[in-house]
């Protein structure tokens, strides 16, 4: 006799999952048996690629258009999810962006537009998300942070601060929901092959003492681990190939 997945008909919602982190966590979930809402802001054709590759995990996906930093916007996205999906009950706020520039030259509104997509938009989806949550007494929070929130890390210090903010982020709601069956937890990566780690002149695998790239698998484990788990709350994961080591 064979148990099902705990993650089972469980509805997922990932935002910014057309590609990179929020793509391998996306179809995890779905391996793991949850039901997954693929949010992208620009990329319609590779949602779509996303929802293929889930439904052939035999889950049910949608994807759907939505900046996630507006609050309008978040509304529109989760009543879409609750119609087509039902209600959410894992939450990966993975939307985010960098911003490749010399420090002594960010603005203030380079500040509020990094800070609007990386941390803005997890509180406004994750309070768009949470009654629904408090009243199944259920539900998953997981916020993709980084090693910058840890050490700087080779972007600039409006991206590290943002990260930062998410791990506050986490533990406020970690603390303030624990006695209702919902959890919070974040997972800080460092130098995962993706478009953005690819692409910045800056991330070179020799920072890191394994000496290579990891890959977007790692952080989609870890992401099913916290999703699975009714124990774990208020943690920071570090997935980074040793460049933070936490006591």
């Amino acid at each position: 006799m064979t148990s099902s997945p705990k993650l089972q008909n469980r509805v997922a919602l990932v935002t910014g999952a057309s590609r990179g982190l929020g793509r391998a966590i996306a179809v995890a979930l779905a391996g793991a048996g949850a039901h997954v809402a693929v949010n992208y802001r620009k990329e319609n054709a590779a949602g779509e690629d996303v929802c293929a590759a889930i439904r052939k995990l035999g889950s049910r996906a949608v994807a759907l258009q939505a900046d996630v930093s507006v609050s309008t916007q978040v509304d529109r996205l989760v009543t879409a999810v609750e119609h087509d999906l039902g209600p959410v009950d894992i939450l990966v706020n993975n939307a985010g962006i960098s911003q490749i520039k010399p420090f002594g030259e960010l603005t203030g509104a380079d500040w509020d537009h990094l800070l609007d997509v990386n941390l803005k938009s997890a509180f406004l989806v994750t309070q768009r998300v949470l009654p629904a949550m408090r009243q199944r007494r259920w539900g998953r929070i997981i916020n993709l942070s980084s090693v910058a929130a840890q050490t700087g890390g080779v972007i600039g210090p409006h991206y590290a601060a943002s990260k930062a903010g998410l791990i506050g982020l986490t533990h406020s709601y970690a603390a303030l929901l624990a006695k209702e069956g919902i959890t919070a937890n974040a997972i800080a990566p460092a130098l995962i092959a993706t478009d953005m780690i690819t692409s910045n002149p800056n991330a070179s695998a020799e920072r890191l003492p394994v000496g290579f790239f990891g890959s977007p698998e790692e952080i989609a484990r870890a992401a099913v681990l916290l999703a699975e788990s009714d124990f774990i709350t208020g943690q920071t994961i570090s997935v980074n190939g040793g460049w933070y080591m936490t006591s």
